[in-house]
């Protein structure tokens, strides 16, 4: 205890990256089985793992949470109850990065309910706080009496122009980073690769795994550290072993037909025969179900089993080359491909290989659509965002659908970050995308499918992609010194292999990519060569993309709204809304459009068609454009005078038909017996002078100007003395002009309501 009363805290401390992480643990949650505090600067994340009551179950009962407080970044949630609710988008992906890495390391007979909590208390928006979660969550695993092996470290990759390599970058930097990946690890192997990248290379992924390495082994000698001085006395679990004398006489009895079973090539009708000799095999070697010890039995039988059929699967890929479908190491499952099959959908594609099929849909909607996020991150919105969902049918399932697991959302963030790189900025393209891919059949590497999907169905609604973009899943089976990597692995070779690799990318490099591996012993070799595989399979799938279709469409869909956008001087921001926003809303019912005024001058212009986007563009133009001579405008009259008549020539600025110039050739007896207020008449601009506010005019018809360049108008003039036209900006009530300018106003009559 210290002076004031407080509980004496165990701290250990580490450089990474020229950035100092601490660990502490002894001072808060102490009920927890281990609790450790991990700080980087302001940024400070409590992570505890608790161990409950044992359960009857033969798999992992982990859970992983992660809770974003918003008082961490000194926010208030938004919502309407003003607190937090289910876990976020970055809450559950970074609840992913520490259950993967850690997961596999776990004791085989462990079957205590176990719950793995991170709350980021602080948050800088200098250190990120994922990595720190994912550091903080092995460390307290490691003080904890569950019997956790090892340490886990993790860290983040980020690339500066220049290609150098920088560990644990600033969060605020990373949107200019051309790499943002995540690695974690042991002392001895790399286990996790998350990444999101710009089109970089398979050799500097491999270098930055390399540096990344090197720094996850001073995070896990750390750890080792505080569990010296901290951990506690780790529980006994016994690893359940298959019985050698049961697991001999199932082989002998039922290995043969167990071969047979497992090479069918269609997965139901495999998953079907294998299911049958389970059956058989079980009830042979249990016995009679009512006997005593049958349950023993029977528990031994199916140990004996499960550890046969891995055993078939796994020699007959790694040591004889053979897979469960019958394909070699590189060989991509057959693809087809189709694209616009939603018609009313504003782009659409479907992406079968194998019996893996998504259907990937493309929606476009207007900026004001954009995805609001409130998170403890530094981003605030996003105008492309993609959707993965799993439906139980795919899988030949029933099942609940109550929304997106964990799993879609990390899938469906996945093939989010493969298409980055390559969807166009709102400048070339205005638009918020949202892109959903339902996955109609599974059979391993979904997540690559939705990606090849989403990039046809992208390119069929006419987004201008820079380039398409392909995934592929590759996998290792490791027996001894015997391996394989496998390129397009089913869901066999996903459950019983070593590795699950997934990359995507185009033709000029990779854009994401998510690695999981199950054992140690995976050498840099190794990955080099799943890397040149996946180049060579990513190649395959976009040649078959191409055939389809091999750029984005010259035309959007006509169900897809219609954006356009144009760039006025700030001054005239003004003129487009009018009085109380007036002009903007009498331009909004008139075209049936929405439209978006920015600070710096843009409009934006969302029209239901592209006619009436282009004539609303066209009307603003010639709204806000300086008014020259020699411009041909066809006008309403708004005032006759005894010298001439007022001509619109755009929402706010008159110009003087002089009563000179209204009938060519001769002088009218008055302005009204030739023209009177609402006429529409077409005038040309011969005067403009900006220091009086006077725009003079004459009729577009008069012979005299015919032909005339600008110079040689303004020579003209027009005929009327000292009297012209002004500007009439009701924005901001501007009031200019000489004689006709001032009678107009005394008149009253420029208030008038012209709906």
């Amino acid at each position: 205890m210290s002076d004031n009363g407080a509980p004496q805290a165990h701290r250990v401390s580490i450089e990474i990256g020229g950035k100092e992480i601490s660990f502490e643990t002894g001072k808060l949650a102490k009920q927890a089985s281990g609790a450790v505090v991990v700080r980087a600067g302001d940024t400070m994340v409590l992570s505890t793992a608790t161990a409950g009551n044992l359960r009857d179950v033969d798999f992992l009962p982990l859970t992983v949470d992660v809770e974003e407080r918003m008082y961490a970044a000194g926010k208030i949630p938004g919502s309407f109850f003003k607190r937090e609710g289910r876990a976020g988008e970055k809450g559950t992906l970074t609840a992913r990065m520490i259950d993967r890495p850690l997961r596999p390391l776990f004791p085989k007979g462990w079957r205590c309910e176990t719950q793995l909590v991170s709350i980021p208390t602080s948050v800088d928006h200098v250190n990120p706080y994922d990595i720190l979660a994912m550091n903080g969550a092995s460390a307290a695993l490691m003080v904890s009496d569950i019997p956790f092996p090892m340490p886990v470290g993790a860290v983040r990759i980020g690339q500066d122009a220049d290609g150098t390599f920088i560990v644990n970058p600033d969060e605020e930097w990373l949107p200019e980073s051309p790499l943002d990946l995540v690695v974690a690890g042991t002392e001895e192997a790399i286990l996790m690769v998350e990444a999101g990248a710009n089109e970089v290379s398979e050799a500097e992924i491999l270098d930055a795994l390399d540096i990344a390495h090197s720094e996850i082994r001073k995070l896990c000698e750390a750890q080792r550290e505080l569990q010296k001085i901290a951990g506690k006395e780790k529980q006994e679990v016994e690893v359940p072993q298959a019985d050698p004398e049961t697991y001999e006489q199932l082989k002998e009895r039922f290995g043969a037909a167990l071969d047979e079973a497992t090479q069918v090539v269609d997965k139901l009708e495999r998953q079907d025969a294998t299911k049958r000799v389970e059956e058989e095999a079980i009830e042979a070697l249990a016995g009679d179900p009512t006997s005593e010890g049958y349950e023993e039995r029977r528990q031994a039988a199916q140990l004996a089993f499960d550890k046969l059929e891995k055993e078939i699967i796994r020699r007959r890929i790694a040591v004889d080359k053979k897979r469960p479908d019958g394909r070699s190491a590189d060989e991509i499952r057959p693809i087809w491909i189709e694209v616009g099959v939603a018609p009313r959908a504003h782009g659409s594609a479907i992406f079968t290989r194998g019996q893996t099929q998504a259907l990937s849909v493309v929606a476009l909607g207007t900026t004001r659509e954009e995805m609001r996020l409130d998170t403890l991150g530094l981003e605030t919105a996003k105008r492309y965002f993609h959707h993965y969902n799993f439906p139980p049918f795919s899988v030949g399932e029933a099942g609940f659908m109550r929304g997106p697991k964990r799993r879609d959302i990390g899938h469906g963030a996945l093939a989010e970050r493969a298409l980055v790189p390559v969807i166009p900025d709102q400048e070339e393209f205005p638009y918020t995308i949202r892109v959903v891919s339902d996955i109609l059949e599974s059979n391993g590497s979904s997540s690559m499918a939705s990606v090849c999907g989403s990039s046809l169905s992208l390119m069929d609604a006419g987004v201008p992609i820079k380039r398409p973009v392909a995934g592929i899943a590759m996998g290792l089976i490791k027996e001894g010194e015997d391996y394989i990597v496998l390129s397009d692995i089913a869901g066999v070779e996903d459950h019983l292999g070593d590795m699950d690799f997934k990359v995507a990318g185009t033709e000029q490099g990779i854009t994401a990519l998510q690695m999981d591996i199950k054992i140690s012993g995976v050498t840099f070799e190794i990955l080099r060569d799943a890397l040149d595989q996946a180049k060579k399979g990513r190649s395959f799938i976009l040649d078959k993309m191409r055939q389809v279709i091999d750029h984005p469409r010259e035309q959007l869909s006509e169900f897809a709204p219609r954006i356009s956008s144009i760039q006025i001087d700030v001054d005239k921001i003004g003129m487009v809304i009018g009085k109380g926003g007036e002009t903007i809303r009498a331009l909004s019912e008139e075209y049936e459009a929405q439209i978006d005024v920015n600070d710096d001058g843009t409009i934006l212009i969302y029209a239901q068609t592209g006619a009436q986007g282009d004539a609303l563009v066209d009307r603003i133009r010639s709204m806000t454009k300086e008014v020259e001579v020699g411009d041909e405008f066809t006008g309403k009259v708004v005032k006759t005078t005894t010298f001439g008549a007022f001509v619109e020539l755009t929402k706010g600025t008159d110009g003087l038909l002089h009563i000179s110039n209204i009938k060519p050739g001769e002088r009218a007896e008055s302005v009204e017996a030739v023209l009177n207020r609402g006429d529409e008449v077409d005038v040309k601009v011969v005067e403009v002078d900006k220091e009086r506010g006077r725009i003079g005019l004459r009729l577009a018809s008069d012979p005299e100007i015919a032909g005339k360049s600008a110079d040689e108008l303004a020579q003209v003039g027009t005929g009327g003395g000292d009297r012209g036209g002004r500007d009439r900006d009701r924005g901001n009530g501007d009031r200019r002009g000489g004689r006709g300018g001032r009678d107009r106003e005394r008149s009253g009559d420029h208030r008038r309501d012209r709906r």
